[in-house]
């Protein structure tokens, strides 16, 4: 089947097509899907244009019932959902359907934020005279999002744009297209009027470029690799006019684990941190931060567990870890399993590349010891089933290691102290943090996002994704 790109609710073609192949069986092609050129991306922004003055101005109850439907729709087709993602993406079908669910749960949050909406009456300092404190759409918001959450990242950028009445342009990643044109069409028979959410796929390079370029778009929001974050921060500077932007770039996350830790808690959360979704998240605890009276009986329960786990197709139900996303990401994995070994580190467990009954990109979980932090495999985010082991002598050690890194998205702590605990809580260096819990997984109703390296700009999700999504307005009326 051949898909088109959306443009003022009508298909329209681009610059030829590429195929999207199940990375778990790749004689499985998913379909065809059209390449937008800069063409197409003017004629997307000039229907965003279009669709503005009449978007901006809807009544929050508007926003409300096109998001509610839309919510309502996700969630009654998840199974589906799940398994076109877990298809075309590779992570389990379990968390395919997953984040299916999760993306109907943005899109029911952000349908009463659309109602939620409220501003500020004050005095002023003179007599007589009334200052109102509102906040209003952008305008023309770009989205650009990843291919590991192809619904979820995408419903959780869309919902509070269209909750806050701008219209939006886009371009969701080359290798996962289809879950974000099922959301697509789905948003659009939920009732959105004609131009105001458009969808032009293909590559960044030449698709998002023009994003950035167009002088009709107001805002970019992306997810993505730190390079390609901070090309997109000094293309929005550069612009004329110059663009809003937020990016959400990535992480090397630490989880650390204390002598006085609950061992089964600390194993299970750290499995699940590093190698679930095959480690594909930039939440993912690839720092596995040990002291050392612990750190032998959690290396030996890491290796018991990681060897137990089910690795196979994404849509088998009994599969606990499917394949890497493609051929290249498979060979950055092995690459930096290399590097790795090169630099005098430990792979203790996994790391063999499988050879299945389908073809498709498998790769064992691989852990590492013996790794001190100064090694690339512990300073460079590989995204990938890859986790390495630091043992340090005690917390404060711990807590130094953990903060020694340039990015600061999500840090984890497995202990049985609440001083322990109550003290990382405040001077982890991250945006967010776990305790007893892994550093992947966040609910849907409060803000994500971390700081150095991880994130710019304000945050996503909850009440405060309005802080990009917004514009303040200061209005004065003499009575």
């Amino acid at each position: 089947m051949h898909y088109s790109n959306i443009i003022g609710g009508d298909a329209a073609s681009g610059d030829g097509s590429v195929e999207n192949v199940n990375p778990s069986d790749t004689r499985d092609v998913i379909g065809t899907f059209a390449r937008a050129r800069p063409e197409t991306v003017d004629a997307a922004v000039v229907a965003a244009r279009a669709a503005l003055p009449r978007w901006s101005t809807s009544t929050p109850g508007e926003r409300h019932d096109i998001l509610r439907r839309a919510s309502d729709e996700v969630l009654s087709r998840k199974d589906e959902l799940g398994r076109a993602l877990s298809r075309e993406e590779g992570k389990t079908l379990a968390e395919g359907v997953g984040e299916a669910v999760r993306a109907g749960q943005v899109l029911a949050f952000f349908a009463g934020e659309a109602l939620r909406q409220t501003g500020e009456l004050v005095p002023s300092v003179r007599p007589e005279v009334e200052v109102a404190i509102t906040r209003e759409a952008m305008g023309v918001v770009g989205i650009i999002t990843p291919w590991n959450f192809p619904i979820a990242i995408p419903a959780w950028k869309i919902a509070p744009a269209l909750a806050w009445g701008n219209t939006v342009v886009f371009k969701p990643a080359e290798l996962a297209p289809h879950s974000a044109w099922l959301l697509v069409e789905i948003l659009n028979r939920a009732g959105l009027p004609e131009g105001v959410l458009n969808l032009v796929m293909g590559q960044g390079r030449q698709v998002g470029q023009a994003m950035i370029d167009h002088p009709g778009i107001e805002a970019i929001s992306f997810t993505g690799s730190v390079a390609t974050g901070r090309g997109i921060a000094a293309g929005c500077v550069a612009a004329t006019p110059m663009k809003k932007v937020q990016l959400e770039m990535g992480g090397k996350n630490p989880f650390v684990v204390l002598d006085d830790a609950d061992l089964d808690t600390a194993v299970e959360a750290a499995v699940q941190g590093a190698f679930f979704s095959t480690g594909q998240r930039c939440t993912a605890s690839s720092r596995l931060i040990v002291t050392e009276e612990i750190h032998d009986r959690f290396v030996a329960a890491m290796r018991d567990r990681i060897a137990a786990l089910r690795i196979g197709n994404a849509l088998e139900p009994e599969t606990e870890i499917g394949p890497v996303v493609d051929e290249s990401q498979l060979a950055t994995n092995e690459k930096y399993l290399a590097i790795g070994r090169g630099e005098g580190a430990t792979l203790a467990q996994g790391g063999r590349r499988l050879n299945l009954d389908a073809p498709g990109f498998y790769l064992e979980p691989a852990l590492f010891t013996e790794v001190r932090n100064d090694m690339r495999i512990a300073r460079e985010e590989i995204f990938g089933p890859v986790a390495a082991v630091i043992r340090v002598k005690d917390y404060e050690e711990a807590l130094d290691v953990a903060n020694d890194t340039e990015f600061g998205l999500s840090a984890g702590i497995a202990t049985t102290s609440l001083k322990h605990a109550t003290h990382f809580r405040r001077h982890a260096e991250a945006g967010m943090v776990m305790v007893n819990l892994p550093t992947a997984g966040v609910d849907y109703h409060v803000p994500f996002g971390g700081r150095k390296a991880s994130s710019y700009g304000p945050r996503e999700q909850g009440a405060l994704a309005r802080e990009f999504y917004t514009i303040v307005k200061t209005a004065y009326v003499a009575s």
